[in-house]
């Protein structure tokens, strides 16, 4: 019985050792797939800081041209304001810009001269200049 015991167990052993060798050939495939998916975890990580810098910058620039847009927008107004302001003030200038609505509704010299009260040639020229 002894002779059985040990091919018994010599039986064991080399399945114990095959079984070894089989998961050792699958951990070392495993190692190197985990191997290669950190590398490429690494590059990824890489590649997202990369692309939260240029974000980064581009939100910054974004900020800064929105900031310059708001400034140029009051100026605008301001200056918006400012003309007509001024052309109120001016009755030489509500007279043009009322002659100027005229000819953009077909008004004729003769009409300009009435309504507007100017000269001929100034109302030939605005209708010259202003036709459509």
């Amino acid at each position: 019985m002894s002779q059985e015991l040990l091919i018994t167990i010599v039986i064991y052993v080399v399945t114990c050792a095959a079984i070894a060798m089989f998961f050792s050939k699958r951990a070392s495939k495993l190692q190197s797939k985990v191997d290669a998916v950190t590398v490429l975890v690494k590059e990824n990580d890489r590649q997202r800081e990369t692309v939260k810098r240029e974000l980064q910058e581009l939100r910054s620039g974004t900020i800064g041209v929105g900031k310059r847009v708001l400034e140029l927008e009051q100026k605008l107004t301001k200056q918006s304001q400012r003309l007509e302001e001024a052309s109120q003030q001016d009755p030489q200038s509500k007279l043009y810009s009322r002659a100027l609505k005229m000819v953009g509704l077909g008004a004729g010299v003769d009409e300009l001269i009435n309504e507007c009260e100017l000269p001929k040639a100034e109302a030939e020229l605005i209708i010259r200049l202003h036709k459509k």
